[in-house]
């Protein structure tokens, strides 16, 4: 009885944290709920594929095989990703549908699973899964700007998403998915999976209708054309100040904006690339000290699930703590901080080459899963600095894309690569160097890449296709 009263009391907390700062009216709350499904989903799937064929071809042929199907799966993600922010840009309907369909798909594929998890049909249906649940994120970032409660920011809320999601997702549903993989086998927890893809698919036709209204709204951009803004040369112009302010009148019509674009401002990219640089680590470790436990303890479940659960429980503390540090400090300088945590998982992963050990491994976790978290939240407070009003929700999409494709990136030198500490980590420390030397050139308003670095202002005024361009900036 006394249970029963405390988990009652629970649940009642849970709900009140969930709609407090007037989420319940915004939409937010809903919002929770099906991201909460889809860090659920993921928990669940990573314990029911834990002993099945997909973590144990750690070496030679059955690699190759891996690698192929994940090319196969992943490569459509890379080519269709950078197109989902114009198409939702088009979209005047369909967000919730997405949303739902991203889930409904998972749900075909985790039954394909609970009747193929010991044959190679496992590894298309769980990639597939992978990139439902990115394809998810990219979709959740656009439609978030648009359930903002009055009463908090978009980097407030993005950090609630995400400790909602790690709390009421991924720890519950993964201890839940332990126990039924415990008494019913990878089975019972692919059933599992498919439940909560049944009912996410649900919550994301709850989030209110209004996320569909996309009137006045003018689609973000990544690239930016000086010779449309005078021509000047922003580089070496020092970092960004990022105190200035776009002055917006009311929001323009539709008819106004139907050939805008807004490019993104300095500090955006300069987030942006960090973020990407920071997701490829992340991504690699995700996978790669899967492989690597799969081989090195084949025939020591207790020793691998130590090694997992150790490299787990540092990446879960360091996400954990650097949203909740994010959502409490004040960013003043955000673009500062990401290149301050880019250069810190560079570094970690550099002397985790070098000492090729599992707990440097770890340690390198625990710096990436942080520095990911705290980079996000800059990220979000440089959008949301940066951009009028109407771009916002399309800025939010486009940089999720950006993150999203960098992860998978490193998801895919996970599985590729051999499971040596040093050379695995020697191969990613190589890309990451060259991302950090990008943003540190796009922070001082230079870029390795034209187009894409920081020779540009803070805040850029809005592109049409004549060649024109607004003059809704304060400089």
């Amino acid at each position: 009885m006394r249970g029963r009263e405390l988990t009652g009391k629970g649940i009642a907390s849970f709900q009140r944290a969930a709609k407090a700062d007037g989420a319940d009216k915004s939409g937010l709350t809903a919002l929770t709920y099906a991201t909460m499904a889809n860090f659920a989903s993921d928990a669940a799937l990573a314990i029911a594929l834990a002993n099945t064929l997909f973590f144990s071809a750690a070496t030679g042929e059955d690699k190759t095989k891996v690698a192929l199907y994940l090319v196969i799966t992943i490569a459509p993600f890379a080519l269709i990703a950078p197109l989902i922010g114009p198409l939702l840009d088009r979209l005047q309907q369909g967000r919730r549908i997405a949303l739902a369909t991203s889930f409904g798909l998972r749900t075909v594929l985790a039954v394909v699973l609970v009747f193929n998890f010991d044959s190679w049909v496992l590894y298309p249906a769980a990639l597939g899964m992978l990139v439902l649940s990115k394809s998810f994120a990219v979709l959740k970032s656009a439609v978030t700007p648009r359930v903002l409660p009055p009463e908090i920011d978009l980097v407030r809320v993005n950090s609630r998403l995400t400790v909602f999601g790690l709390l009421g997702g991924t720890i519950a549903a993964g201890a839940v998915a332990g126990g039924i993989a415990f008494v019913a086998g990878s089975p019972g927890a692919l059933w599992f999976v498919a439940a909560i893809t049944v009912l996410g698919a649900y919550l994301s036709m709850r989030i209110p209708s209004w996320v569909e209204i996309t009137e006045g709204e003018v689609p973000a951009t990544l690239s930016y054309h000086a010779e449309q803004h005078g021509g000047h040369d922003y580089a070496g112009s020092g970092a960004p100040t990022e105190n200035l302010r776009r002055t917006t009148s009311s929001p323009p019509t539709s008819s106004s904006t139907k050939n805008r674009r807004q490019p993104l401002g300095r500090a955006v990219i300069v987030g942006l690339w960090g973020n990407g640089t920071i997701r490829i680590l992340t991504g690699f470790l995700t996978l790669y000290i899967a492989f690597v436990a799969k081989s090195r303890t084949e025939h020591e479940p207790l020793q691998q699930a130590a090694m997992l659960g150790l490299v787990g429980a540092a990446a879960g503390l360091g996400n954990f703590s650097g949203n909740a540090l994010g959502a409490r400090i004040k960013l003043g300088r955000p673009s500062l901080v990401v290149l301050r945590c880019t250069l810190a998982v560079t570094v970690v992963a550099v002397v985790a080459a070098i000492t090729d050990s599992l707990l440097t491994a770890a340690v390198a976790a625990l710096v990436a899963s942080s520095a990911s978290a705290l980079a996000k939240v800059s990220l979000d407070a440089s959008l949301q600095a940066d951009l009028p009003p109407e771009s916002i929700a399309s800025g939010f999409g486009r940089s999720e894309t950006v993150m999203q494709l960098c992860w998978v990136l490193g998801g895919t030198l996970g599985v590729l690569l051999p499971t040596e500490y040093w050379l695995g980590f020697t191969v990613v420390s190589v890309l990451l160097t060259i991302g950090l030397v990008q943003t540190f050139l796009t922070y001082r308003g230079r870029s390795l890449l034209p187009g894409f670095g920081g020779n540009r202002p803070d805040h850029v005024e809005q592109e049409v296709s004549d060649g024109s361009f607004g003059e809704n900036v304060t400089k």
